[in-house]
């Protein structure tokens, strides 16, 4: 399974930390992703987690770690569930990139921009647009398969 770090990207209820890879551990992997748990450490869990070797000992990412799983609960809230924020900005839709080579696949757009730009005033950390992007295409936002490969027909609808 492709991973990708969880202090750049905010996911929905069952994805937020899945794709979380430190040595194949990390401080979420170690509470089965629970979100609302991660929200509520305090600095004794800070310092442990400081600690501990299996994870990357960085505490402006622990910390975002933290911040981020209070931000998404507030935007659970807000819109109902976070796949509803997270689709808002192609308006429920998927993007298809009918890209023939690799060479013409963006690593940003003006949707994860907004995105990244709407995340980070919600107070998420770790968001850039090109990590907004990659998550893009792991949750199926944006399909950026070549056209020649045998996914991109299976989930493309146009």
């Amino acid at each position: 399974m492709n991973r990708i770090n969880i202090h750049t990207v905010p996911l929905n209820k069952y994805t937020f930390y899945k794709y979380i890879r430190v040595k194949d551990y990390n401080v979420t992997y170690k509470f089965n992703f629970d979100y609302n748990k991660i929200a509520n450490y305090n600095q004794n869990k800070i310092d442990e987690l400081l600690n501990d070797e299996g994870i990357i000992r960085n505490k402006l990412k622990i910390n975002a770690t933290i911040k981020n799983a209070k931000v998404f609960i507030e935007v659970q809230k807000e819109f109902g569930t976070f796949d509803k924020y997270i689709w808002s900005f192609t308006k429920g839709k998927t993007i298809v990139n009918k890209l023939e080579s690799l060479d013409k696949m963006p690593v940003t757009s003006n949707e994860s921009d907004a995105m990244s730009k709407n995340l980070k005033k919600r107070g998420f950390s770790f968001v850039g647009s090109t990590i907004c992007y990659a998550f893009m295409q792991a949750a199926g936002i944006v399909n950026d398969h070549l056209v020649n490969c045998f996914r991109y027909k299976e989930i493309s609808y146009d």
